[in-house]
């Protein structure tokens, strides 16, 4: 299986400084844009399935990508973001402020009451490899997804149900692409690239140029 993680375009919660988790932000402008660039980039790519979160920043994401690919999107819940509960709709600074053990530890796994559980992550990134790995063994999917989720998941492939013990380093920006891939006969995943973002390069040149930026 060669699986595709692709984070959504910019959204309006994004472009605010806003941490979103379930809450549901539309793309912004510059968002629509990124994702007609990563979909134009996998044109030429071979994607047997898309799946996407069914929040509408994720999911207008895949819509682009899927029509581009003359294909349709399978809605999952399960790649949502993660649930960050009394935080969703924060800034960053509103939230050291308001909950001070959110700046000891990752605003992913604070453990501030109502947010989701470092268990219930890991039980979802179990549900999401094994239910590909039954469906897909030999397909090519694309995700569109969320930040959070997907550094979370690409840390559970490398290091198990001990990946919130650890650091993780993963920059994950809009649109960006990560490759994974489970070769035949093998049970563990080959990461080919994480946070590939080439297709936005020339946009963001020519942005920079007009004064834009």
């Amino acid at each position: 299986m060669n699986l595709y993680l692709i984070r959504h375009g910019e959204s309006t919660g994004n472009l605010a400084g806003k941490i979103q988790g379930w809450e549901n932000f539309p793309l912004s402008e510059l968002g629509r844009r990124q994702a007609e660039l990563v979909a134009n980039y996998l044109k030429d790519i071979q994607l047997d399935y898309i799946y996407s979160s069914d929040l509408i920043r994720a999911l207008d994401t895949a819509r682009v990508i899927a029509k581009i690919k003359k294909q349709t999107v399978n809605e999952w819940a399960k790649v949502r973001e993660v649930h960050l509960g009394p935080l969703q709709g924060l800034s960053r600074s509103e939230i050291y402020e308001r909950f001070p053990e959110a700046g000891e530890k990752s605003i992913l796994t604070s453990g501030v009451k109502g947010t989701e559980t470092v268990e219930e992550l890991t039980a979802r990134c179990k549900y999401v490899v094994d239910q590909l790995q039954r469906a897909h063994k030999s397909d090519h999917v694309a995700i569109v997804s969320h930040g959070g989720f997907i550094s979370i998941l690409l840390m559970y492939l490398l290091t198990g149900e001990q990946w919130h013990t650890l650091h993780r380093p993963f920059q994950i920006g809009n649109t960006s692409i990560s490759h994974i891939e489970w070769p035949k006969n093998r049970q563990k995943p080959l990461i080919h690239y994480i946070n590939r973002t080439g297709h936005l390069e020339h946009f963001i040149d020519e942005t920079n140029n007009m004064g834009l930026l």
